[in-house]
């Protein structure tokens, strides 16, 4: 599934207001933090994710990685936060941050 410009933007403009929900630090995505990650969207469908990586590549290839391992898409980056998207399967609506 693929975003559209304008529910990006939508989605960008809710995530300003975001704190991030989890921090992934310098050992990665390890299966702990898969498993978090997994909670949150089902939780908030829009989350904020810290990478506490100095390495710009190392960062890049680890959204890659927390996008496909997910099944989530990501909205934007800046800097060492990111800010992904994945539908819920049963949203619930007083923890949804988009609905």
């Amino acid at each position: 599934m693929s975003l559209s410009p304008e529910t990006k933007k939508r989605y960008r403009t809710i995530g300003h207001g975001l704190k991030p929900v989890v921090t992934v630090a310098g050992k990665g995505l390890s299966e702990g933090v898969i498993a978090e990650l997994g909670r949150a969207l089902d939780d908030h469908e829009l989350i904020k994710v810290k990478l506490a990586m100095e390495d710009r590549e190392e960062r890049k290839q680890a959204i890659a990685d927390l996008c496909s391992q997910t099944g989530a898409e990501l909205v934007q980056t800046i800097g060492k936060i990111v800010l992904i998207f994945r539908e819920a399967r049963k949203p619930k609506l007083a923890t949804s941050n988009i609905r």
